[in-house]
């Protein structure tokens, strides 16, 4: 960036002396780590912070600074430069975490609330009928999900909630679409769950009615033969295949057993899943719906209730004589005894299935999948899963526990996997969109940060609890055809990326870097989040300055010459006095579309 030349007729005699007294006194000092006593640095010119003198007094490394970016986005989902450089300057990530374990949730419903409030009152001042007003919906959730995202501290927790929203799938892609604070109650159930024990989590979403609607336990019946009526079968399938032991038994790196003829050894039958689908019958809603029990005040909640009359934001409540009675067997011959209540069975089953020595690789595995990377070595599996299995102090399933050995694995924080190639992951779309939505400084001109999710749904595949089936938008065992393939790697965020996404992705870069909006909403008043590029643009007339900065927040010192040498050959074909903002948003442009900002390392 600069042409340094050390004055050295000034200068040599004080180095060679530094050196001879550092060496006596058993100490060793060198330049560029702060020894500037005596020193002085000339260069062609400074700007800003690029001096020639950090080059000697330690202020120009960023290596800690890159560090505390990467760890950010992985705890988080993005970081300006000032949180960044504040983490930097004790790079204590153990602390972070807990301060933010310390943070009370900010929960969504409240904000759906507030937002649905708000907008059918412009909905009204725009003289338009009440009878014609829907909400809250999930329009409604995604403007609560961004803008508390946005607003809240406690992005650990949003973060572990997001990864757990991909592994304890609900979706507004069914009838759930229309009901909002359905949605809103189980994501706040997710964040409520994040910190706490991953078998408290599963016994919540079990009763949880959005999930009760979703893999359709919600109004399940007990056997009745002469109907031909059998227990619905598909959360025992779920929650087994799914959330807690998977298709086959693991070792506990989360590689898979194997019998003698070196088959992998099913979990589980169907008979299994018969014998477990009768647990999970009797459930019915908790309450009428407000907007029942306003209209008919007598009204009692009877079995069979479907979705919109009961209460979508209460757990769901045990209705016995339609729960299955008798004794049930399930998975590894475990008998749950005759005589038992509906909700003593059904806690006697979640217990059976989280102590399964399954529950901890497979659980493990999949929140480092979301977290840090798509191919964790069975070494680190197995580490964060032993934590799992006992949190040192003889609990299982502490998810304080899992979290910081997730994020403090030396594979999550060695710089020597950077340089493994099987190592990395595709950013999934929205996770692209929040670093933009941190990184850069923004203005909403009323203040809302509620985001429109159709739009980037439709061009990425991929919005905030919109998964297409209970798989989720990706599977954590994907594998692309080709060298990925090949090498027996996975990478589950390519199964949503084609040419249709591929092209609207960079759409949506468009839109951000060069028409400056981030964020859009219907409501009220079409809101438009815009990015100033005011720091950008400042810093644009040196080149390699704003390409460095970029790399800090994006690519955590991973851009490649190759990247850096287009980014500069692009701009500098705009005079800098006159293109100044154009220059800061082209290189923000072939930033966030390279390779070394998709993939993460």
């Amino acid at each position: 960036m600069f042409t340094h030349n050390i004055n050295i007729m000034k200068n040599v005699y004080t180095i060679i002396l530094m050196f001879a007294l550092t060496s006596l006194i058993g100490q060793r000092e060198y330049i560029g780590a702060g020894e500037i006593e005596g020193v002085t640095v000339n260069t062609s010119h400074d700007f800003n912070e690029a001096k020639g003198i950090n080059t000697i007094n330690g202020a120009g490394l960023d290596a800690d600074r890159m560090e505390a970016a990467r760890f950010l986005y992985q705890a988080g989902f993005g970081a300006s430069m000032s949180s960044i450089n504040s983490l930097a300057i004790h790079k204590n990530f153990d602390l972070w975490i807990d301060q933010q374990f310390d943070l009370s949730p900010t929960y969504v419903l409240p904000k759906l609330t507030e937002i649905n409030e708000e907008t059918f009152r412009s909905h009204i001042e725009r003289g338009e009928s009440p009878d014609d007003y829907f909400g809250p919906w999930m329009m409604h959730f995604s403007y609560a999900w961004w803008d508390n995202l946005y607003k809240s501290p406690d992005q650990l927790r949003y973060k572990v909630a997001h990864a757990l929203s991909q592994i304890l799938v609900i979706s507004f892609n069914s009838d759930l679409n229309n009901h909002g604070e359905a949605m809103a109650a189980y994501y706040d159930l997710l964040l409520k769950r994040s910190f706490d024990n991953y078998k408290t989590l599963l016994l919540d979403i079990t009763m949880n009615p959005s999930m009760g609607y979703y893999l359709s336990h919600l109004n399940n019946p007990k056997t009745n033969e002469s109907k031909n009526q059998h227990p619905d079968e598909n959360y025992a399938r779920e929650i087994m295949q799914l959330f807690t032991i998977g298709l086959y038994e693991l070792n506990l790196d989360g590689t898979r057993k194997l019998d003698e003829s070196g088959n992998p050894i099913p979990t589980y039958d169907n008979g299994d899943i018969k014998e477990l689908a009768k647990v999970f019958t009797g459930l019915m809603g908790g309450d009428l719906s407000y907007k029942i029990k306003n209209e008919y005040p007598n009204a009692r909640i009877e079995f069979g209730a479907d979705l919109y009359a009961i209460d979508r934001t209460v757990p769901m409540q045990m209705f016995e004589s339609q729960h299955e009675k008798g004794s049930k067997t399930i998975v590894g011959d475990f008998v749950i005894p005759n005589g038992q209540s509906g909700l003593e069975d059904i806690r006697m089953a979640v217990d059976h299935l989280f102590n399964h020595p399954n529950v901890a690789p497979f659980v493990s595995k999949q929140l480092i999948q979301r977290m840090v990377k798509s191919n964790p070595t069975p070494q680190y599996v197995e580490r964060v899963a032993k934590v799992f299995e006992d949190n040192g102090r003889g609990v299982r399933g502490d998810m304080k526990s899992v979290i910081k050995a997730i994020l403090l694995d030396q594979e999550a924080r060695s710089c020597e996997f950077l340089l493994d190639p099987h190592q990395g992951q595709l950013r999934e779309p929205v996770l692209r969109h929040t670093h933009v939505m941190f990184a850069l400084p923004t203005d909403s001109p009323t203040g809302n940060y509620w985001k429109d999710p159709l739009s980037l749904y439709e061009s990425t595949k991929q919005s905030p609890q919109t998964s297409p089936t209970v798989f989720n938008f990706y599977k954590p065992d994907y594998q692309p055809i080709g060298a990925i393939y090949d090498q027996n790697l996975v990478a589950p965020e390519f199964q949503i990326f084609d040419s249709e996404t591929a092209i609207g992705y960079v759409n949506q870069v468009l839109e951000w870097s060069f028409y400056e909006y981030l964020m859009y909403s219907w409501e009220p008043n079409d809101n438009v989040v815009d990015i100033i590029f005011n720091d950008l643009e400042e810093m644009s007339s040196d080149g390699e300055a704003l390409i460095n900065h970029l790399d800090v927040l994006f690519t955590y010192g991973q851009m490649s010459p190759a990247t850096r040498g287009v980014i500069r050959r692009a701009i500098d074909q705009l005079p800098p006095t006159q293109y100044a903002k154009e220059r800061a948003q082209l290189a923000l442009y072939l930033t966030l579309i390279s390779p070394d900002y998709t993939i993460i390392k």
